[in-house]
């Protein structure tokens, strides 16, 4: 690897881009043409993009394709290795990885499952720190991931709390690097919608944006025939929106991989199938992110970054096959740094800065260090009046005797305690699953060497050659049968088991903060009804609604409990419950909807 030593001061923006490449081998149709155009791709895009997080590139021999179309413009990579058949994870850069490594999830799916291979791939989080100029301070600290699949509905999906640990994994190693002092990037497939309980814990105890949530606060929280979209009583977006303001990345009628198998076999011999961007495309949902943070403790001499644009990208087909890609699309973004200008302290941090609530792509909002601080806060937080409003954010700024040490202090913003319940009972279950499949397991292992050595006294009173045959092969399929369960049982589940409890343990850490702030706020009520918010907006951003009146903390509390009534009546929601009456108050819940 060849060291760069760019000037310092330099850049001036960044270009990132997230990918799902789809590369399974075998199973991933086209895989290596689609792959190599992927790179042209890259190479080719009108935004030269700067920093690159690829995954599901599970072969060494694709992720070199890759890096042979993208050398000129992306001189550095990392192709990661992780579990039996890889991580498919890497990182591309302009400038040097100074530092790298590979996290594997603790809870991560499950042998068994050998037709899904999640558990064989050790999922984790691709680590790189990229030095982009001279000194420390330059560094920004790239985490890129892929989690478990769903496989299934949120009510029926097995894995939602695999899933939902593996977001509080990465969470914390975000915040850990810009406790650093580092700018983080954290990108890749993360399978969870803005909806799902994984991304509210990466918004709330993680200080990071996300950066399409940041530019298109009003952009949607799941697919249009998920429950809480219904109950925004919107019209099914078009594929054109779906890719200008919602962000949707997969599922979308665009993609040819998502069509049905008649179309399919119609555009593989030769049929041109042209895809109107205003049609409805209700399926269509965001999975793939970028979040961003200047991080904690930052020097003053540096200027903080700004998230610039974000637009989702890679929608064109293969010039020859004429189908998408991969079966996702991608997420680019630009952070631009402006240079200092002669603006006094004043100028550069006023009073109060209220950024308007309509915005483009091209607006510019800053995210600072400071801004992460308690006292100097940025927030995006929905009018009490209405969960689903989205109000302005805004920058207050802290005393003026705060000093640099006081600022690089942040405390995660708690979700409503009754979040943390269901994270718990999720736990819960996992745990039921796993006691029950462990002590099966062992009995299957018990039983087998029972059936094993009773095939063998038969053997010993059989005068028959092709039944002793029958007798020992049956014996030795039993056992080894029988060996196999019990060393998943005792082994796979013991750990399974072992990581829920470590899980377990820092939820109900969480749930105990999060239950001394909904008592300090419970003052604001004078005694009545304690009302828990519906966290901006119920899309993650993790900001509490801010009850500056007894009034409108109740219309809050109307407002959710109407809202709540809509969703439980959407027709044909079969999912489990979603909200119930506790205490005199409304508590939310949510299903992860990846």
């Amino acid at each position: 690897m060849q060291s760069e030593k760019p000037a310092f001061g330099t850049p001036s923006s960044i270009n990132i881009l997230t990918y799902n490449c789809w590369g399974l081998k075998y199973l991933a149709k086209h895989r290596a043409e689609r792959l190599q155009e992927i790179g042209r791709s890259i190479a080719a895009a009108v935004t030269t993009p700067e920093i690159v997080g690829l995954q599901e590139c599970w072969t060494q021999e694709d992720y070199l394709a890759v890096r042979r179309q993208t050398r000129h413009i992306l001189p550095h990579g990392k192709f990661y290795h992780s579990g039996v058949f890889g991580a498919g994870l890497a990182i591309l850069s302009k400038w040097p990885i100074v530092e790298s490594n590979m996290v594997r999830y603790p809870l991560n799916g499950r042998p068994t499952a050998f037709f899904r291979g999640d558990w064989y791939v050790g999922k984790g989080v691709a680590c790189a720190s990229i030095q982009t100029a001279d000194g420390r301070e330059s560094i920004i600290e790239v985490f890129c991931t892929h989690m478990h699949a769903p496989y299934a509905a949120e009510a029926e999906d097995s894995y939602m709390c695999h899933r939902t640990a593996q977001a509080w994994e990465i969470a914390r190693l975000m915040r850990q690097a810009a406790e650093r002092g580092h700018a983080v990037v954290g990108l890749g497939d993360f399978n969870l919608t803005p909806s799902s309980l994984g991304y509210r814990l990466i918004t709330n105890h993680a200080p990071v944006q996300d950066v399409w949530r940041f530019l298109h606060p009003d952009s949607s929280l799941a697919s249009a025939t998920h429950p809480l979209e219904k109950a925004r009583r919107r019209e099914i977006p078009s594929v054109g929106y779906n890719l200008r303001e919602n962000g949707a990345t997969c599922d979308s009628a665009l993609n040819t991989w998502r069509w049905s198998k008649k179309q399919q076999k119609q555009l593989f011999r030769g049929k041109s199938i042209i895809v109107d961007q205003s049609q409805p495309d209700p399926r269509a949902k965001r999975l793939d992110y970028v979040f961003f943070s200047n991080g904690l403790s930052v020097s003053p001499r540096l200027v903080p970054w700004r998230i610039e644009s974000a637009k989702v990208g890679m929608t064109e087909r293969h010039p020859t096959l004429d189908c998408s890609l991969s079966d996702h699309f991608s997420v680019e973004t630009t952070i631009t740094r402006a240079p200092p200008g002669p603006t006094s302290d004043a100028d550069a941090l006023p009073k109060q800065e209220t950024i308007p609530e309509q915005t483009t792509d091209t607006a510019l909002r800053t995210l600072t260090n400071t801004s992460l601080h308690p006292t100097l806060y940025t927030s995006y937080n929905p009018s009490p009046t209405s969960s689903f409003l989205p109000g302005s954010l805004t920058r207050t700024p802290s005393p003026p005797e705060a000093n640099a040490s006081e600022a690089s202090v942040w405390s995660p913003r708690y979700l409503p305690s009754s979040v943390y319940e269901e994270i718990l009972a999720l736990i819960s279950s996992d745990k039921t699953r796993a006691h029950r499949q462990r002590r099966l397991r062992l009995c299957h292992l018990v039983a087998s060497v029972i059936i094993s050595i009773i095939c063998f006294i038969a053997i010993w009173w059989s005068n028959r050659a092709g039944i002793s045959f029958m007798l020992v092969l049956i014996s030795t399929l039993n056992l080894g049968g029988g060996i196999l369960q019990g060393l998943i049982g005792g082994l796979f589940e013991e750990s399974e088991l072992r990581a829920l409890e470590e899980f377990e343990w820092e939820m109900e850490r969480c749930k105990e903060h999060a239950e001394t702030v909904d008592g300090k706020e419970s003052g604001v009520l004078e005694g009545g009804p304690k009302h828990e918010s519906f966290d901006s907006e119920y899309h993650g951003e993790g900001r509490r609604i801010q009850k500056n009146s007894l009034e409108e903390a109740r219309i809050g509390g109307e407002k959710e409990k109407e809202l709540w009534e809509k969703v439980r009546a959407s027709e044909g929601y079969s999912g489990k419950e979603n909200w119930r009456r506790g205490q005199g108050r409304f508590v939310e819940f949510d299903g992860n909807a990846g």
